[in-house]
């Protein structure tokens, strides 16, 4: 399908930030203009997230115009909103490869360009790798110039952030954080500092004066600095202790100014260049979407998209047969809960994401959503199971990573059932490495008392969902992957698996494979391949991996010559229990023959997720050629199938 591309012919010219900088006011209100266009009609062809990228056009025009990067280091928090700044910095000619194999990454990453500092991709991080720019640059290193750290309102409710911002105004490092205050994340920002935020520019002072500042008045320039002392005067007199939060933790703080206003954006960040000596905070509010009116009148200002027409916004996604795994969780949930009262949900901003927007609408008094604040998250619902409560706590494996303590320290060792739901467990496809759930189960299976479960099919996610209900008695974590289930026959309601026990799904001899997980379909289509060959595998899923189910296991290397485990993880999870378990037994010394599949050591890039389980070694071909090697048969046909040639 063609898709007509805007005509550009200002933008035409940049190729990098350098030929911003002799640009006057209305030229740099082109750039941005046809900047937005360019973002709109690129993000149409490959999808991806649109609408924080909209959002920072001028913030982004702005900065570049002012400051002399790659030395002045421009550093994304998250990282959703930098396709602007991709264009802006020799990458237009691949912008519409992003999030594709070999393409750009949807995320700022240093292996890709100099202007690309510091990698993001999870939120709340950039005040603090800011800072740690600051000290290098006034440590003796020659080659950081000014740092600009740009984090979204909704990324301010993580702690990190404010640790960062008490550390930056106690060094006093010159250092400049843009506040980009859209009132909006993933979902709606929640909590007590989103309200803050709201209040400092809701009062009638600033829609009045439109203020440009009610903060550090003397770096100003004088047109403004009249209007911004009355502000700044007004807050005053409405904040306790007479100053701002940002104040108190040592940051000069300039605004609320419009994010949208690249003209008034230069002439302050001119103003800070040329005479700030230590931390300062711009507050610029912005809008979500800006300037597309379907990612505007969105409710998740098109926060992540399929493939779309421009014109109308429709997205192009293919039809499914199958629900969503996620989406299967949810309604899982829900009819646990219409028949427990004492189930309750937690999200870290992800309502929607997880499907508890689902749980949220049937029970809206039993589901918290917390922010972006994964540790809080986590000892929340330690603090609910405490109480008498059955929470669910549901986080993509990546993001659970950053909760890991509270899950040691506040869930496991005082063995209290929090049940984790962990979506997008495996490879995810576009988003690559930073999102890709691959450290979970080696993390969580290494926790004494912990049961660890992952589901084949989206069936078995409604029984496991059931199952975590019925734990009550120490924490629990099942798995499932993105995207769609297989399609299976779907049970009315989920039942209780026994804990610890998994199940033999297709009998055969010579060689047992034990999946752990969704690859169960593709050892399956591996065994159809073998038996034409005269070989029959015998298929198995184990359903937990911890506890193991010893019997099982145990029986399978009684009957069989060798032994695959195949797992959606990293080295360290399923396969390596099942190994200390053999050893413990004495099953090698009686000769048996054990591979373990797992993830390659290695971060793999994004691409489509069955490319990616190609390069992970993980697909029915490279399944069925390992069966092969391990028995010994036909080595150099084996060698065949692992490259996708004809076997001999």
């Amino acid at each position: 399908m063609s898709v007509d591309r805007p005509e550009t012919p200002l933008l035409d010219r940049i190729e990098s930030p350098d030929d911003l900088k002799g640009l006057g006011s209305r030229e740099l209100r082109q750039v941005a203009d046809e900047l937005r266009s360019e973002t709109i009609s690129a993000v149409s062809e490959t999808g991806g997230h649109l609408g924080a990228g909209l959002g920072v056009v001028e913030i982004t025009v702005a900065v570049h115009s002012v400051f002399n990067a790659p030395k002045d280091k421009l550093i994304w928090d998250v990282g959703h909103q930098c396709y602007p700044h991709k264009i802006l910095t020799g990458r237009r000619d691949r912008i519409r490869t992003l999030r594709s194999g070999g393409g750009l990454s949807g995320f700022t990453k240093r292996a890709e360009s100099p202007y690309d500092p510091f990698g993001a991709a999870h939120s709340s991080t950039s005040i603090s790798a800011g800072l740690g720019f600051a000290v290098a640059r006034e440590t003796g290193c020659d080659d950081v110039g000014d740092v600009i750290a740009v984090i979204g309102d909704g990324a301010m409710s993580a702690g990190m952030a404010y640790e960062a911002m008490n550390n930056a105004g106690h060094l006093g490092r010159r250092l400049i954080i843009i506040l980009n205050d859209n009132e909006m994340s993933i979902a709606p920002p929640v909590g007590a500092m989103s309200s803050y935020l709201s209040r400092l520019y809701a009062g009638e002072p600033f829609q009045d004066l439109k203020a440009a500042a009610k903060g550090a008045v003397g770096l100003l320039p004088r047109p403004f600095q009249e209007g911004a002392k009355r502000a700044r005067d007004a807050v005053k007199a409405a904040t306790a202790g007479g100053g701002t939060l940002f104040d108190a933790l040592g940051l000069s703080y300039i605004g609320p100014i419009d994010g949208h206003d690249v003209n008034q954006l230069v002439e302050i960040l001119r103003a800070v260049k040329m005479r700030s000596t230590g931390p300062v905070l711009i507050h610029a509010l912005t809008k979500k979407g800006k300037g597309y009116a379907p990612a505007e009148n969105s409710d998740d200002r098109y926060h992540g998209v399929a493939k779309f027409d421009v014109p109308s916004g429709a997205q192009r996604k293919a039809p499914s047969n199958a629900p969503s795994y996620t989406k299967v969780f949810a309604t899982s949930l829900i009819d646990e809960a219409e028949r427990d009262d004492k189930i309750v949900a937690v999200t870290a901003a992800m309502p929607d994401g997880t499907g508890l927007n689902l749980f949220a609408e049937r029970f809206p008094e039993r589901c918290h959503d917390v922010g972006i604040a994964e540790q809080h998250g986590v000892t929340f619902a330690a603090g609910m199971a405490a109480g008498g409560l059955k929470p669910f706590c549901a986080i993509y494996s990546t993001f659970l990573q950053r909760g890991y303590d509270q899950v040691v320290h506040d869930v496991a060792i005082q063995r209290l059932p929090v049940r984790f739901a962990i979506d997008r467990a495996g490879l995810v496809g576009a988003d690559g490495p930073t999102h890709a759930g691959s450290f979970d189960v080696a993390f969580l299976a290494n926790l004494p008392g912990f049961v660890v479960m992952a589901a084949a099919d989206e069936a078995e996610l409604r029984h496991m969902v059931a199952t975590a209900v019925a734990i009550d008695d120490r924490p629990s974590a099942f798995r499932f992957p993105r995207g769609e289930g297989q399609g299976v026959e779907m049970p009315e309601r989920g039942e209780p698996l026994e804990i610890g026990k998994g199940r033999v799904v297709r009998e055969g001899g010579q060689v047992a494979v034990l999946s752990f997980g969704a690859r169960l379909s593709e050892c399956m289509k591996a065994a159809e391949n073998l038996a034409a060959r005269g070989i029959s595998p015998t298929i198995a899923d184990a359903r937990f991996a911890k506890p193991l189910d010893r019997d099982l296991i145990l029986d399978l290397v009684a009957n069989h010559e060798a032994l695959i485990t195949i797992e959606e993880g990293a080295i360290g999870g399923f396969g390596s229990h099942v190994a200390q378990l053999l050893a413990e037994e004495g099953v090698f010394d009686r000769g048996l023959k054990f591979r373990s599949m797992v993830f390659p050591d290695t971060f793999i890039d994004q691409d489509s997720p069955a490319k990616m389980y190609e390069v992970a070694a993980m697909n029915a071909g490279q399944i069925e050629a390992k069966v092969l090697d391990v028995l010994g048969v036909a080595r150099l046909d084996a060698r065949a199938v692992r490259q996708g040639m004809p076997a001999l």
